[in-house]
């Protein structure tokens, strides 16, 4: 049984505010997969999706991604897989709303450029309305898009965060399996 770890306080939650993370990112990988921005707990433990309640590391795993569940805190072990992670955002705020659309733009050009920089096969952009803003597609659905960023191909994926009630952890397993199996058919 994993010790109980301490909960970051008020203060530091609002200390975080605006705090960056460094991207989880390598030249060539198979999945870049990209949220929206981070959340203040992820920017307080330096962690992607490390949120109590967050389904990233749970769907990865259920979805054939990883071999285990990865723990937060071993997220640089995605490289070895050949997955990543960054953000649309790189400030972190208490909640995704309070991002502006011409942040959410500006952060949709500097992504454009580093997936020209790095070259991932697929980036898996993680939320349905922050990618129609970053990118101007308002009938963006979920799954592979027309849209491509030089050769690499992007796939729209639901949100993780546990406050996602359209997807319960199984439909979220099998939305992301799909494109685990997409990937997959790549190699």
């Amino acid at each position: 049984m994993q010790p109980q770890k301490r909960r970051p306080t008020k203060e530091e939650l609002a200390a975080a505010n605006s705090r960056t993370l460094p991207d989880i990112i390598a030249p060539n990988l198979k999945v870049l997969f990209c949220g929206i921005n981070p959340g203040l707990y992820t920017a307080v433990v330096g962690h992607n999706f490390a949120r109590p309640g967050n389904r990233f590391w749970p769907t990865l795993h259920a979805a054939g991604f990883t071999p285990r569940l990865y723990l937060p805190e071993e997220e640089r072990g995605l490289l070895d897989l050949g997955f990543g992670i960054t953000n649309i955002v790189d400030r972190a705020t208490a909640s995704a709303a309070e991002l502006s659309a011409a942040e959410l733009k500006e952060g949709g050009g500097r992504l454009v450029e580093k997936v020209l920089a790095y070259q991932p096969q697929v980036l898996a952009l993680l939320g349905i309305s922050a990618y129609r803003v970053a990118f101007g597609k308002a009938n963006a659905g979920i799954g592979i898009q027309e849209q491509t960023i030089g050769n690499t191909r992007l796939w729209l994926l639901p949100n993780p965060s546990g406050l996602n009630a359209h997807f319960p952890p199984q439909k979220l397993a099998r939305v992301y399996q799909e494109l685990r199996i997409f990937v997959d058919m790549l190699e």
